[in-house]
């Protein structure tokens, strides 16, 4: 009998397993609602699949009252704005930072481990220190994201371009490649794919940022109506909008696996790719 260790499923098992978790999380949504409500009818801490429907259906497709605006779309463009600006920000900061800690000894010996303790700072502990640098518009969100996500790429990238053979660097050096050369022709072919992965990891980390400073300071957003419904118990809408947010990670995720296979298919081949 073969061990459990060698046995795959196939491919309709695979289906039915993956989708296994979300069904009896439904199904358990489920219970617990129709629990909740048959005990009270008022009940707004589980409301009804129709309640949760309803709720989609005023947020993102009917236009607000007051402003005319479809609300979920004009929160999803303002915080898709935010976390596009503040993550290119960081995946530039980590990628120059991060070559230059990992190749240069000089970068190395200087900022290394300036960066290991600035990396230990919890970011949201200075959220109200950069609203007073930055003040409460959009500037102070980004720079949240930045010193949350760049830290974490910095140091990433630095441990891939550490890992490289270094029999490359000297054959590099030895065909009279200048320290450029290097970078753009051995270091950063290869750090491409590790960068995309570091990305892919701090995308949690990047959204529960942006979420946390909207919730605070800001007249639109994901965050900022959940936080804002929360005075209403109006579950009815912060699930879907939670549902949502979850909906646009993961499809990031997917777009930026989908982006390294295709333009990096060497480096899936070697397995070494992060799922």
């Amino acid at each position: 009998m073969p061990r459990l260790v060698n046995r795959r499923p196939g491919r309709a098992a695979r289906v039915i397993l993956a989708a296994l978790p979300f069904a009896l999380a439904l199904g358990a949504y489920a219970i617990g609602s129709h629990l909740r409500l048959s005990e009270n009818p008022n009940d707004k801490l589980l409301p009804s699949f129709p309640a949760l429907a309803d709720g989609i259906v005023r947020f993102a497709f009917e236009p607000d009252r007051r402003t005319g605006e479809i609300l979920l779309w004009v929160d999803t463009l303002a915080s898709l704005g935010r976390l596009a600006i503040g993550l290119a920000v960081s995946t530039a900061l980590g990628l120059a930072v991060g070559i230059g800690i990992g190749l240069l000894p000089y970068a190395r010996a200087s900022l290394a481990s300036f960066l290991a303790v600035l990396s230990m700072i919890p970011p949201l502990s200075v959220l109200p220190i950069l609203f007073i640098v930055f003040g409460l518009g959009e500037l102070s969100k980004v720079m949240l994201i930045v010193f949350g996500v760049a830290p974490f790429l910095m140091r990433d990238v630095a441990l891939r371009v550490g890992e490289l053979p270094t029999e490359q660097i000297v054959k590099a050096q030895t065909l009279g490649a200048s320290t450029w050369q290097i970078i753009t022709r051995v270091v950063l072919p290869q750090t491409w794919p590790r960068l995309i992965d570091a990305v892919r990891l701090s995308l949690g980390a990047a959204w529960l940022f942006l979420i946390a400073a909207e919730a605070i300071a800001a007249e639109s957003g994901l965050g900022y109506r959940i936080f804002l419904l929360r005075r209403y118990l109006a579950m009815d809408v912060i699930l879907p909008y939670v549902a949502w947010i979850t909906v646009l990670a993961f499809t990031f995720d997917w777009a930026l696996r989908v982006l390294q296979t295709r333009a990096f298919p060497w480096f899936a081949g070697t397995g070494r790719g992060r799922p």
